[in-house]
Parts: structure tokens; sequence; C-alpha cells
């Protein structure tokens, strides 16, 4: 079917064609539906965008010219966060629709799109947070489809409220007029809230009590500056915080994690703050302001104002940039830098729940800063070191994953489940290596189940049945034990020198 059309000319009639097209890539919880939405209007298209378990699927109506102009943006102007790894277009009979929106999800039998990982607050969020005329002024929750928690607080896909950890916090008016509003940067952002609606912070000591505190982030950095070490609950997993320039607290945090020389991890709420104890060079700025915010080893300043015990006998301090607006509202207060160190014993996962955090913590921590959020899958920090002329990834966790690994050519679904320490487990899917987050030492009961828990949340989520289970020679890793125990699958054990190997191959094409 053709319509006929008029562009304002009344000599010239065009004819109207219908095109759909399928996206694939980081395209769910990334503004992509509003983007789309937006751009659409922009060429006075009709027709209508959704997400689905593929990706995203949109039908467009209108002049040729408009469509491959609407195309060609489609891909160069697309969101900071998105990105396409695949895009199909075809020809479809119109439709007739009276104008462009965006649709309920669409569930499909299998899933292929990929997921965005946790990044860091954006610009604009940063600026409402510290704008005491903003409604959101010191929310720590603050958040838009440019920033703010992915991978940790989703269920399953496709990307919507329902199935994420914010299910359970009903949008107020205002909220939910800002998300059904297509010319709202928080149109359709999945973890929309404000201090009306959303999380809520709480403050405990150490018997998991609720105490009095009307400002719970003015109350630990308080705490902090006195030297109590404090537990604090953020994006994939709880940090033990002390003030990195008070050397009794950063010995007392080391004896109680019976951590002898290991560097601890700092926080610095700027660049100028990271500059007063180490050297930063252009290459490593950017990657400390990267949306990623991981970990980056720096050459130490001697002198410098902090603890000789945060990092010991060490030429290097691994520092990163706050990455939620809770870490902002705590370094606000002052501090050149905090020990954010994993909140776990050694050796084992770290802390996600609350109850969780005061039950295996309590003997470490002094006071615990929570809030009510869940996380559904921990995920420790990532760090990384500029060497060789490029970013080395020393454990590749928050921010990355579940980005895949590109391969060179298309294998089985296979499951990988690594060796004992430093553990992650991968997922392939056609071209698409899927490593997991940083999982640690496979020594005892709770990493262990940490593993199976991981196993089963990616397979659900990137729906992987995996026709190859792969696992280490080596008979007594719980890694190879565990594929070992499994029935009706091929198993492949692998000598780890032999995966070393490859699996430099495979990152390098």
């Amino acid at each position: 079917m053709i319509l006929k059309g008029n562009r304002g000319n009344p000599g010239m009639n065009t004819e109207c064609i219908a095109r759909k097209f399928r996206v694939n890539g980081i395209v769910q919880g990334v503004g992509f539906r509003p983007f789309i939405y937006g751009l659409a209007n922009r060429y006075r298209l009709k027709g209508e965008v959704a997400n689905t378990s593929d990706g995203v699927s949109l039908h467009v109506e209108g002049f040729p010219e408009d469509i491959e102009s609407f195309g060609r943006d489609l891909v160069q102007y697309c969101p900071p966060m998105a990105r396409i790894t695949d895009l199909a277009a075809v020809d479809e009979p119109l439709g007739n629709y009276r104008n462009f929106s965006i649709t309920r999800s669409r569930h499909q039998k299998s899933v292929a799109t990929l997921i965005s990982p946790d990044v860091s607050i954006c610009a604009d969020c940063l600026r409402e947070l510290f704008d005491p005329a903003d409604r959101r002024y010191r929310y720590p929750f603050i958040n838009c489809t440019n920033c703010g928690p992915r991978y940790t607080i989703i269920d399953q896909i496709p990307y919507d409220r329902l199935n994420t950890c914010m299910r359970k916090f009903r949008m107020c008016p205002d909220c939910q007029a800002e998300y059904d509003d297509p010319g709202n940067r928080r149109f359709h952002a999945q973890p929309n809230a404000c201090a009306a609606c959303g999380p809520r912070l709480a403050f405990y000591d150490r018997t998991g009590k609720a105490m009095d505190a009307s400002d719970p982030v003015e109350h630990a950095a308080a705490l902090l500056k006195a030297g109590y070490i404090v537990a604090v609950k953020g994006l994939g997993g709880f940090h033990l915080a002390v003030d990195a320039e008070n050397n009794e607290a950063v010995l007392r945090l080391r004896q109680k994690k019976s951590r002898e020389e290991k560097p601890l991890a700092l926080m610095s709420a700027s660049l100028s703050d990271i500059a007063v104890y180490a050297y930063v060079d252009a290459e490593e700025e950017t990657l400390l302001t990267s949306p990623q915010r991981p970990i980056v080893l720096l050459r130490k300043r001697i002198p410098n104002p902090l603890s000789q015990q945060v990092s010991p006998r060490n030429k290097y301090f691994g520092a990163m940039l706050p990455y939620t607006p809770l870490h902002y509202l705590i370094l606000s207060s002052g501090f050149t830098a905090l020990v954010m160190t994993s909140a776990n014993r050694s050796e084992e996962p770290i802390a996600i729940e609350n109850d969780e955090a005061v039950a295996r913590l309590a003997d470490i921590a002094d006071y615990f800063l929570v809030h009510d959020r869940e996380i559904y899958l921990r995920s420790d920090d990532s760090i990384v070191k500029r060497t060789a002329g490029a970013a080395r990834f020393i454990r590749r966790s928050r921010g990355v994953v579940p980005l895949p690994v590109f391969l060179k050519n298309p294998v089985p679904p296979v499951l990988a489940c690594g060796a004992e320490q430093k553990n992650t487990v991968c997922l392939t899917r056609g071209n698409q290596a899927f490593i997991s987050q940083h999982i640690g030492d496979l020594e005892n009961l709770p990493a262990y189940d940490f593993f199976k828990l991981t196993i089963r949340h990616m397979q659900r989520i990137l729906d992987i049945r995996p026709q190859i289970l792969a696992c280490d020679l080596h008979p007594d890793y719980l890694s190879t034990r565990y594929v070992l125990e499994q029935e009706k699958v091929r198993k492949l054990q692998v000598q780890h020198h032999h995966a070393h190997v490859v699996s430099c191959m495979a990152e390098n094409g």
C-alpha cells in the first residue's frame, strides 16, 4: 500500500513508505527507545518502537528521504551508553499509524540483546544532586537514562522496571510524569525515583539496630572523620570505608580484616584530590573519568598525606573517582581520600544484603550505611593499569561486565568454569564470549555458592543453554568438581596454561 503525501510544496507528490528496523547490542536501559522516539518525531515519522528479547524493534512510516536520514542518524547519534552490534532493515507494508509511540515490551522465545553494565552518575544528575533548587537535591539514588545501576539490579530481559529490583518502588506522580514525558531525559528511565517514592538510606550500629540519624550521610561522614570503620552499601556490594589520612584507622581496618600487606583501594572526589597523593597522566585521567569508573593503578607521590598503611612497600596506589551519588555525597564532606575496600572476610565474596553484611562484618565494621534497593548480583570494582601503551584489566568487573568479548568466528554454546584462583566464568553465544564479574578464589562454601549463583543468573539473563562444559584438569578445584557433577552434557577438561594462551589469542582476534 502506498500513500501520497505533501511536504509543503503543492506541486510535489511523494510516496510514503514503511520500514522495519531490528537493532541489537546494548540498546536497553540506555535511553535508546526515547532517543528513537525523538528522532522519529524530528523526521515527522509515524510508527512504534518496543524492547524485545532480541534488542529493539521499530516500525517507521514516512517519506523515503526522511527514513534514510533517520536510519543514518540512528547509528551516528545513538545515546552515549548504547552500542549497536547488529542492525537490519526491511521494507514493510504501511500500517497507517497516526503518530509515533513507545509500546510495551515483547517477550520472545530466545534472548539475544546485550545488557548494559552499571555506569557512574552522569554530569546532569551530578549537577542536580548538588543544586539546592532541584527536587532531587542530595538524593543518593538520582539517575536517568544515561547513568546508574543496570546489571546488578536486573533479574531478566527485557530491561523493564518490573524485571528489576525497582519494581517494589511505585513512582510518585512527579516521577511518573518524567517517565512519561518524551522531552525529559528520564523518559522510560527504569530506575527513576526520588526521595518521595524511591529507595532510602538507613544507619545501623554493629548489632544491626537502626540509629536515629536525620541525615545518614552526614552521620557517616562525621564518624569516618572520627576514625571509625563504616560499611557502605554501594552499587554492586558493600565497601569498608575509613579516612585514608588516619593512620590508626587504616591500621585497625587491616588488622580486623586480616589483610597484612595487600594494597587498599582509594576513592577521592576529584582528579585534583587524587593528584595530591599520586601522579596522573592524560591516559590515566581518561580511565579515571570514564563512565566505567575503574580503580586505576597510579604511581605514588613521595611524600603524600595518606597513611603508609594504605599501600605499604608498593610504588602504586589504586584510586578511583566516585561512581554513585551516595559516594559523591560522602566525599563532599572534605576527605582527601577514603579507603574503599571490598566488604568481605579474607577470600569470601563481598556482602550485598543488609542483614548479611551485619552478620558477616559486625566484628570489622563499627557502623553500617545501608539502603533498601536490592543488589541482585554482586560486582567488585574493576581494576585497570596503563602499561605497554594500553589499558590492561587486572580485574574485569563492575562497569564492564556483562559486555562480551567478540570472537573471530561463532562457536557452540559453552560454559567455561575457570580455575581456582581469581575465578571468573564465561558463556559463549555465537561470536560473543560473556565473561562474568570477578568471583574470587574458590576456597570456601560462600565463594562456591556465589560461583553457582553467577552461572545460573548469566544463563538466565543471556538465555544460553551450554552444550559443552569446560573446566580445569585439576581434579580438586571446586570449579572442576562442579562440571564433573553435571549430567547429560559434553565435558571438556583443559590445562590452564593452555587456557591462558588461547584466551589471549581470542581477545586479540
